[in-house]
């Protein structure tokens, strides 16, 4: 029954995550409801800031040693949103999930092994030392790292991996901040910004 606080999920109990929810539903909605050319525009935009981003992070990469430039490519792509403010605080989200998640990652790796037992242990273990310093939003890349960290295969050893992935996703998050401070310094993005549905 729907009625019945053991069958809601453990947030619906949380009065501020209730808010944030409603805040992100609206404005979801309001999204949906704008015109069209609107969207197409501001999906346009965003695109074009990603794929940059993208390229200005994979192109370089080998000449910094990074032998698996599409992680900074990924890494990018993750940070660059259409809100400068936003992209500030993914980067954030991006950088500190994969130091926090590599860090239990080759932690556990050393002390206790790759067992899958200790693997999932290390995935709790890495979302709730996100939770505790208040940087819950990145709970999930730290998850994510972990799991690259314990689970995939790999022929380097796991701080070696992990120096890789946080160096990857370093320069994935600034090349998409540099990317977005100087696309806003064009004269293309204030039209964009006048066009674009999300515009204040």
């Amino acid at each position: 029954m729907s009625g019945d606080p053991l069958h809601v999920p453990a947030d619906h109990d949380i009065p501020v995550q209730n808010e944030v929810t409603d805040v992100n539903l609206r404005l979801a909605a309001l999204r949906r409801a704008s015109p069209l050319l609107g969207r197409m525009v501001t999906g346009a935009h965003h695109g074009v800031l990603s794929a940059s981003a993208a390229l200005v992070a994979y192109l370089p990469s080998h000449a910094f040693g990074l032998d698996q430039s599409f992680w900074s490519a990924i890494a990018a792509i993750a940070v660059v949103q259409t809100e400068f403010r936003a992209a500030e605080s993914t980067a954030r989200d991006q950088f500190l999930g994969a130091a926090i998640g590599g860090v239990i990652g080759v932690g556990a790796s050393f002390a206790l092994g790759h067992d899958l037992l200790i693997y999932s242990l290390a995935v709790v273990l890495a979302m709730v030392v996100c939770w505790a310093f208040n940087v819950g939003t990145a709970s999930r890349l730290a998850g994510i790292t972990t799991t690259i960290i314990l689970l995939v295969p790999h022929i380097e050893t796991p701080e070696r991996m992990f120096l890789s992935r946080l160096s990857e996703v370093g320069w994935g998050v600034c090349s998409a901040i540099g990317t977005l401070w100087f696309a806003a310094r064009l004269p293309a993005a204030r039209f964009l910004r006048l066009k674009s549905p999300e515009a204040p």
